[in-house]
C-alpha cells in the first residue's frame, strides 16, 4: 500500500469519505502523522509535526521547519516546538537502530547523550559489516562519541590505524575524551609489550609467573635490548606515551605508562624518534611527566623541566618549555610556582579556545603577576583585568 493510500485509509477511518471534503485541520494531521509512523519515514514525521505547530501558531505551512516567517512573538514557541519535535523523530530513529539518522536530530538541538548512550550498547561483532562500520563511523568520524569509535577500530582495525586516527582527532577531542582514549591505548600497548617481553625472558632462561609487570621483568635480571632488541613497534610505543599525558592524578593508567616510559629508555638510540622540546630526550622527559602526575618524585620532575626551561637560550623553545610547565604546574597543584618561572614566556598568549596567561593568573590567585607583565607589554586590557580580578 502506497503512502497515499495508508493516509487516506486512516481518513476513512476517521470517518472522511474523501480528501476533498470538509476536513477537520486536527483529523488531517493525526492522520497525517499516524500515516508516517506506520511507514517510518521519521524524517517527514519531523515536517508533520512542525506542521501542526504551525497552525496552532496561525503560520504558513509551506517551508515547515523554517525560521524565517516566524514573527518575533512567536520564535521562542516555535524553538521549543522544533527541540521537542527533532527528540521525538531522533528516538523513534534510535528505537529502529538507525543510529546515523537519530545524531542529525540530536547533534542539531544539542543533546548527543541518548546517541552516546545507544553507541555504548553496540557490541563489536566478530565479523564486522556495512552497518557497524556505519556506527563505527558516526562514533569516531562525526563525533558521536570519540572514544567508543577508537575502541571499535582497534578491536577491529588493529593498533597503527588507531593511533593514526586518535593523532589526527586529538585537536578536535575534549581533555576527557584525550584522557579516556589516552587509559585505552595504554592498557592496550601494556598488555601487547608485557606479552611480547615475557615470552622474551622466558626463551632466554628466565622466569617469568603470570601478570609479571614489565618493570618487574626488566629487573629481572635477563638482557633484553642487547643487540638493538625490541618487543613492540617503537612508533606505537612512542605515540602511546605521548597520549598517556593525558592522564590525571589518579588514573591507574598512569603506573603502566611509566613503565612503558621506562621500557622505551632502555631502547638503543637508533629506535627512539626524534620530538619537540623539551621532549627531545622523549623517553626520560615523559617520564618526568609522568611521574609528576602519578606523585612519584614529584619535586625532582617538576625541577627537570624548570631546568629546561631557565637553560633553554631559544625564545621559541622557551615559550614551548613553559607551556609544558605551565599544564604541569595546573594539573598538579603547583601553578604559581609555574607561573613565575615561565610566565613571562607566555604573558601575550590568549586563545579563546585554548591556553589563556591570563586566566591561569587569577586561577592561581597572581594578579599581581598579570598586571606586571600588562605593563611591561603595555597590554591596557591585560591591566583592566587584572584589575577587576582583584
Amino acid at each position: 500500500m502506497s503512502t497515499i493510500e495508508v493516509f487516506e485509509k486512516s481518513l476513512r477511518d476517521r470517518g472522511y469519505d474523501s480528501v476533498s471534503g470538509d476536513l477537520s485541520a486536527s483529523d488531517v494531521l493525526d492522520a497525517l502523522e499516524s500515516t508516517l509512523l506506520i511507514q517510518k519515514d521519521y524524517h517527514r514525521l519531523f515536517d508533520a509535526l512542525l506542521i501542526r505547530v504551525r497552525v496552532g501558531l496561525h503560520l504558513p505551512v509551506t517551508k515547515p521547519t523554517s525560521l524565517a516567517d516566524v514573527p518575533a512573538d512567536a520564535e521562542q514557541a516555535f524553538r521549543s516546538a522544533y527541540m521537542a519535535a527533532a527528540r521525538k523523530v531522533g528516538q523513534h530513529f534510535l528505537d529502529d537502530g538507525r543510529l546515523a539518522d537519530a545524531w542529525a536530530y540530536f547533534r542539531t538541538i544539542g543533546e548527543p547523550e541518548p546517541v552516546r548512550r545507544a553507541i555504548e550498547a553496540v557490541q563489536i561483532p566478530a565479523e564486522p559489516d556495512t552497518a557497524f562500520d556505519e556506527i563505527l563511523n558516526l562514533a569516531l568520524y562525526e563525533g558521536a562519541h570519540v572514544v567508543r569509535g577508537l575502541e571499535f577500530l582497534l578491536k577491529t582495525h588493529g593498533t597503527c590505524n588507531t593511533i593514526t586516527a586518535m593523532s589526527q582527532l586529538m585537536p578536535q577531542m575534549t581533555q576527557d575524551e584525550r584522557r579516556r582514549a589516552a587509559a585505552i591505548m595504554v592498557k592496550h600497548l601494556y598488555t601487547d609489550l608485557q606479552y611480547s617481553l615475557a615470552r622474551d625472558v622466558t626463551a632466554r632462561g628466565g622466569s617469568v609467573p603470570d601478570g609479571t609487570s614489565i618493570a618487574a621483568m626488566l629487573l629481572g635480571g635477563v638482557s633484553v635490548f642487547e643487540g638493538g632488541n625490541y618487543h613492540i613497534d617503537v612508533s606505537h610505543l612512542h605515540a602511546t606515551v605521548g597520549f598517556a599525558r593525558h592522564l590525571r592524578h589518579g588514573d591507574s593508567e598512569l603506573e603502566l605508562a611509566r613503565e612503558l616510559a621506562v621500557y622505551g629508555g632502555n631502547l638503543s638510540s637508533q629506535l627512539r624518534y626524534p620530538a619537540d622540546v623539551p621532549f627531545d630526550d622523549y623517553y626520560t622527559a615523559s617520564l618526568h611527566f609522568l611521574n609528576a602526575l602519578a606523585g612519584h618524585d614529584t619535586d625532582q620532575a617538576f625541577a627537570y623541566f624548570v631546568d629546561r626551561l631557565r637553560n633553554e637560550p631559544d625564545a621559541p623553545d622557551q615559550r614551548l618549555i613553559a607551556f609544558v610547565l605551565i599544564d604541569l604546574g595546573q594539573r598538579i597543584g603547583r601553578l604559581e610556582q609555574a607561573l613565575e618561572i615561565g610566565g613571562e614566556h607566555l604573558s601575550r598568549l590568549e586563545d579563546p579556545s585554548g591556553f589563556s596567561f591570563s586566566t591561569c593568573c587569577v586561577e592561581a590567585g597572581r594578579t599581581d603577576l598579570l598586571e606586571q607583565n600588562a605593563r611591561r607589554n603595555d597590554d591596557v586590557l591585560g591591566l583592566v583585568t587584572s584589575l577587576l580580578s582583584k
